[in-house]
């Protein structure tokens, strides 16, 4: 099943080798898992934000594999653009990425960072931002649902990305949801399609079709079957004659009950 490819994923490396991007593979060679962070800088730009951290890989460790503002999507560590590698977003010595998901944030995770501000389209962004979390979620085989916000492994110190997202009035947990819908969208999963040349029944004619139908159902299981229209004297007599009941067992007559009806019509005729 082909996942929606609604957005371009852009690449624009830090260098290999620097304090924010190490060269290390993810452990197991793909993510398990993703953490949701924002920049906490508004204003701040997926481009500028890359350029900084490209600008400043050896004098800083703290990384990210991607940034996403209204227009871009850019991944500055390999991820889905690359072999994954591994990026330092949650320190690591916070015990509930290993309670959660089996293993540190930064050895098995996904950090993806959204960007906000006035000069920054939220709406636009943050459709970007649950998009290619659902992405990831399919790319790599694990559950939409195992995302994680980074003020909840580290709760003393960071607030993101509730940060941004309650500037604009949405909540972590409707975020957790809409990464979910988003996935199921892209695969779609819970739509329904229609042929070009299919045409939608309006409720007035579903009525009318649903009535139709319990009619006919009414008369299969009525208990006795109305006779075909070019049968229907021969039908009566037989019945007035006690030939038969007017039943037919299972929709049919048996050679049995054939047998007796010429049996009796052969005493009729003697008398």
């Amino acid at each position: 099943m082909a996942f929606k490819m609604k957005y371009v994923i852009e690449k624009d490396y830090i260098n290999i080798g620097t304090l924010r991007r190490s060269g290390i593979k993810i452990t197991g060679g793909k993510p398990r898992f993703g953490v949701l962070h924002d920049t906490g800088n508004p204003q701040s730009t997926a481009k500028g934000n890359v350029s900084y951290y490209k600008n400043s890989a050896n004098t800083m460790s703290a990384s990210a594999h991607t940034f996403i503002d209204d227009k871009h999507i850019i991944e500055c560590i390999p991820m889905t653009t690359g072999t994954p590698e591994k990026a330092w977003h949650v320190i690591y010595d916070k015990p509930l990425d290993n309670q959660m998901f089996g293993d540190d944030a930064n050895d098995i995770a996904v950090g993806i960072e959204l960007c906000f501000g006035t000069n920054i389209n939220f709406e636009e962004a943050y459709n970007r931002y649950i998009w290619y979390s659902a992405y990831c979620a399919y790319k790599f085989g694990y559950s939409p649902t195992k995302y994680v916000g980074h003020h909840i492994l580290d709760p003393q110190r960071k607030t993101d990305p509730v940060n941004a997202l309650k500037r604009y009035g949405k909540t972590y947990e409707q975020l957790l949801k809409d990464i979910v819908d988003e996935y199921n969208e892209c695969l779609g999963i819970g739509t329904v399609t229609k042929n070009e040349n299919e045409e939608e029944l309006t409720m007035s004619q579903y009525t009318e079709l649903k009535k139709e139908i319990e009619e006919l159902k009414a008369q299969l299981n009525s208990k006795e079957t109305q006779p075909s229209t070019w049968s229907k004297d021969a039908w009566k007599w037989a019945k007035d004659e006690k030939l038969t009941d007017g039943t037919t067992p299972k929709g049919f007559i048996t050679r049995e009950q054939v047998v007796v009806m010429l049996k009796r019509f052969y005493d009729l005729i003697k008398k």
